[in-house]
Parts: C-alpha cells; sequence; structure tokens
C-alpha cells in the first residue's frame, strides 16, 4: 500500500500573513496529501521537532516578511544537527529571483514563488518525495 506523502506547512518568525499558507496546505490536501499546518509565529526548533514527531516527508516554510535566507539558513543547521539532511525542504512566499539560487546553495530543494500556481508545486513535490517504507521517514 502507497503511503501518503506528509507535509508540514510552518510560518516560521513573526510573520502575520498565512492566507497562502493556509491556500497551498489545502490545495496539498486536495491533492491527496496529509498536511501538518503549524500556525503562526513558529521558532525554527518548534518546526523540526513538529517534522520530527509527525514524521514528515516534507517540511515547507511559507515566509512573506523577506527574511527567507536567515531563516532557511537556520533551519538547515538545525536538521543537519539533528542528523534530518535528507528532509525535503521547500520554501514559498516572497522570494525574489535573486535569490532562488542561494536558497539552493543553503540546501532548500523546491522554491516558490507567489504566485506559483498550485499544479506545479503538488507535481514537483510528487515527482521529488523518495518513497519509503513504513517507518523509513525522518
Amino acid at each position: 500500500m502507497e503511503k501518503k506523502i506528509r507535509v508540514l506547512v510552518a510560518k516560521p518568525g513573526l510573520d502575520g500573513h498565512d492566507r497562502g499558507a493556509k491556500v497551498v496546505a489545502q490545495a496539498l490536501r486536495d491533492a491527496g496529501m496529509e498536511v501538518i499546518y503549524t500556525g503562526l509565529h513558529q521558532t525554527i526548533d518548534q518546526i523540526v521537532n513538529t517534522a520530527i514527531q509527525e514524521d514528515v516527508d516534507v517540511i515547507g516554510l511559507s515566509i512573506m516578511s523577506g527574511a527567507h535566507l536567515p531563516i532557511c539558513e537556520k533551519l538547515m543547521k538545525r536538521l543537519k544537527e539533528k542528523n534530518l539532511e535528507d528532509a525535503l525542504v521547500v520554501v514559498g512566499g516572497v522570494i525574489p529571483k535573486r535569490d532562488i539560487s542561494a536558497l539552493h546553495q543553503l540546501g532548500v530543494q523546491g522554491v516558490f514563488p507567489g504566485g506559483t500556481p498550485f499544479e506545479t508545486i503538488v507535481s514537483w513535490i510528487k515527482e521529488h518525495v523518495r518513497p519509503r517504507s513504513e517507518s523509513g521517514r525522518l
């Protein structure tokens, strides 16, 4: 039996704009994925701990504040400290094109600036999540 893809959608920092995150979460649910939405104002440690507890395949950050580079740098460092470097990390929100390559260099695999079609996000996640056994997730 094929397991559903489990996605954590998180809003790090003081960013209070979560409409986009909620809409993307619903689109992922509609595509058959299990989605855990953390709510607003999450710390990096809270996000990483939730990812571990919920045994997710994907960690998705929604960042509208412009702080995507330092937030992602801290997240990727914390994932390395927890031996979770194989976690699939995606970021969406207000992401200038000039920052996309820097995010990839940090280890963020998927970058979806505002306006990215839901179908693009869904298909990208489905293509990049590695099949895992019952106990082979994070």
